[in-house]
């Protein structure tokens, strides 16, 4: 961090000075809290790799106590002064369960002005040029490198998969909620739920629950549920979805048994929005109570 501190930037179209806390493009500057600030340079420090949100807390507030939200926040924020979209990112792109990425060009900033006066040499100018074309073939070969590990894990099985093992008896996959919320604005707070589930499932004695890693896989993909299940050596799968209306929260879920697609269980659950971190714990509390009952009196318990 303390190399790139003092370091002007270009990530993008954008003049990035972390000494003065700005951005500017054109003749539009943005002033940027802090932390925000330190975010974005350790995104920008590790371009084209996945950097977790543990790392972003430990690297930005290694000296305060905060939760994840503060990360989402200057995620957040940083979307707005940049000008992304979650959705289509050109600068962060979100790599749910795992963190965020810097999918924009970095290199650091040369004004055009003063490279004009410093390099009137030809041969100082061919120098600057070749570097140019370097950088841009070194990023150029990280992104075939991340195109044919993308191509490698679109190609085969969720990660941990082994479709030899039989399904244990008692065995969820929680597949990712969707975001039905208009212009899908609350998407991590689905992630979130999925995770808050997977978790609290993960910790009922004697209940095999595949990874987040393995779930979020099936994210934004058609697979029927039987082969989901299938695939993860599971039983039974869960799924749902979250909408977000005013400062209301609706979350609904079902729990289907994957070899007769039977529903065994659904309940919708309506909440004040106020914490979301507790809304989640909330409702995922309840939710695994009531498929630890589901299960217990299934009818068909072995497969």
């Amino acid at each position: 961090m303390e190399q790139t501190s003092t370091t002007e930037l270009r990530i993008g179209d954008w003049r990035v000075c972390p000494k003065s806390g700005e951005i500017s493009r054109d003749s539009m500057t943005s002033k940027v809290e802090v932390r925000t600030m330190r975010v974005l340079v350790c995104l920008a420090e590790h371009v084209g790799e996945v950097v977790s949100i543990e790392e972003l807390l430990n690297q930005v507030w290694s000296d305060v106590i905060v939760t994840q939200d503060s990360v989402y926040q200057a995620i957040t924020t940083l979307r707005r002064l940049l000008g992304d979209d979650a959705k289509r990112p050109k600068y962060i792109e979100t790599i749910p369960r795992l963190g965020y990425r810097m999918v924009a060009q970095v290199s650091p900033w040369i004004d055009a002005a003063v490279a004009a006066e410093t390099t009137p040499a030809h041969g100082s100018r061919r120098v600057n040029t070749r570097l140019v074309w370097a950088i841009g073939g070194l990023v150029t070969l990280a992104l075939i490198a991340a195109f044919l590990v993308r191509g490698k894990v679109a190609g085969h099985p969720a990660p941990g998969v082994n479709n030899v093992i039989a399904s244990p008896e008692r065995s969820i996959a929680v597949l990712p909620f969707l975001d039905l919320t208009e212009g899908m604005k609350e998407e991590e707070f689905a992630d979130g739920m999925t995770e808050e589930l997977i978790d609290k499932l993960s910790k009922t004695p004697g209940v095999r629950v595949p990874p987040p890693t393995s779930s979020f896989f099936y994210k934004d993909k058609h697979v029927s549920v039987s082969e989901v299940a299938k695939a993860l050596g599971v039983i039974y799968v869960l799924d749902g979805s979250t909408r977000k209306s005013g400062n209301r929260l609706r979350v609904a879920a079902r729990l289907v048994r994957a070899d007769t697609a039977y529903v065994l269980w659904s309940e919708t659950y309506d909440r004040p929005w106020d914490d979301s971190l507790k809304i989640q714990d909330d409702i995922a509390g309840e939710v695994t109570k009531a498929l630890k009952v589901s299960i217990a009196i299934d009818p068909r318990p072995k497969s």
